[in-house]
């Protein structure tokens, strides 16, 4: 059951009243992705905040941005344009920035900040977290509380923002936030290589460690490129910004004298080569992943990674400069026990693995659990009995500690 109240005042007084019974209840952005992660207790209330969008305050000048949280990622992004900025982040996966009839398929704002997604542009922008200045949040009680700011010099309740983000919403419901925009660059060009692993990832390392501060740099496996229609090579995406045509075109000559055959495109094509990698359909609907898997890996690790024999054959990105990125495949593809030694593989190389979906476990056997117990377990869980003291936020969905597992009962 998903309740979206259209004001703050009905979204707390239910708040409370779910307060007073005690009751499970999660916290949702446009309710659009709650299939993500663990499997919250059964009977729990989704409380949407899809019904508190809209941007509240847009500052042009000091590039500073207050915005309900329930407002879809798409919408602030066309706001922004219209004054040259915008908002250095992703759309989650499953979203389409040609995607203007179901915009809540893009992610809520609020959504975004609690599952803590930045995507590749993090490489020069950073993660979201770090691109908040203010927060505004309902308390498990229904008390409204506030941390940092309006401005960008504004540090007070760094820590408070910093645990929100990635939190899953096991702490407290966002309801507002105030985020820093970018100027949006006017001069934009994506360069596609492929070539053999062992001649890009030299590439790679020299683009993360020049001076040419790329947008992105991102590495694709052979079958995500096969999606995209391209040759089944491992492919590198680099996104690069300037404000000045000249400079561009001399940043791309640069990497030209190393990538001999790269090939060049306008931002328009380089999203439509990113959405037909990922099967994303023309009307901005996506085909369905039975898995959909978060790895991470120190950066230095990305290529021994993306090489590994549990991720050959599988759609699959990292960002160089992070570690981060995302594999994805049909049930029939992605086995169970592959999987598993998918995250062996990820935990050796000094990473993790997050099951954002799974397809539904056989009769008499658990779920891969989303996440393990991270070795601050004691201190996650200090952290939410403060926060919800009778543990109803998100039961059974708090990052850091592995949700006890049921097998699942026959027929």
């Amino acid at each position: 059951m998903v309740e979206a109240p259209e004001s703050l005042v009905a979204l707390q007084q239910q708040v409370r009243h779910l307060h007073a019974e005690a009751r499970p209840w999660l916290p949702a952005g446009s309710a659009s992705r709650l299939d993500w992660g663990p499997a919250v207790v059964p009977g729990s209330v989704v409380l949407s905040c899809r019904g508190l969008a809209g941007i509240q305050k847009h500052n042009p000048g000091d590039f500073t941005l207050r915005v309900a949280a329930g407002t879809p990622l798409v919408e602030v992004q066309a706001a922004l344009a219209h004054h040259g900025q915008w908002l250095s982040l992703d759309l989650p996966w499953g979203g389409d920035h040609s995607d203007r009839h179901a915009s809540s398929s893009s992610g809520s704002i609020g959504g975004l900040i609690a599952r803590g997604l930045a995507g590749g542009y993090r490489q020069r922008y950073m993660g979201v977290r770090d691109q908040l200045i203010g927060i505004e949040l309902l308390r498990s009680d229904g008390v409204l509380a506030r941390a940092g700011g309006q401005v960008v010099k504004n540090v007070a309740g760094y820590d408070l923002m910093r645990l929100l983000s990635g939190s899953w919403g096991s702490l407290a419901l966002i309801t507002q936030v105030t985020l820093r925009t970018q100027p949006l660059p006017p001069q934009r060009r994506v360069l596609v290589v492929q070539h053999e692993r062992t001649n890009l990832e030299p590439l790679w390392r020299w683009l993360l460690n020049s001076s040419l501060s790329p947008e992105r740099v991102d590495v694709w496996s052979e079958a995500l490129a096969a999606s995209a229609g391209l040759a089944p090579q491992p492919l590198l995406l680099v996104s690069l910004a300037s404000i000045d045509a000249g400079t561009l075109a001399e940043q791309i000559a640069c990497i030209g004298e190393r990538a001999p055959g790269q090939q060049v495109l306008d931002p328009e094509a380089g999203s439509a080569l990113q959405a037909a990698a990922r099967g994303i359909a023309s009307d901005g609907t996506q085909a369905a992943a039975d898995w959909l898997l978060r790895v991470a890996v120190p950066p230095l690790q990305s290529g021994t990674l993306l090489a590994c024999p549990e991720l050959q054959g599988l759609p699959a990105v990292v960002a160089a400069g992070s570690g981060i990125g995302d594999a994805w495949a049909s049930a029939s593809q992605l086995p169970r026990h592959r999987v598993e030694a998918l995250r062996r593989r990820c935990t050796a190389l000094g990473g993790y693995l997050t099951v954002l979906r799974q397809p539904p476990a056989a009769a008499g056997t658990a779920p891969v659990p989303a996440w393990l117990d991270a070795p601050s377990r004691p201190l996650i869980e200090a952290v939410k009995r403060e926060f919800d003291p009778k543990q109803q936020l998100a039961r059974g969905r708090l990052p850091g500690v592995a949700a006890a597992t049921t097998p699942a009962s026959p027929g």
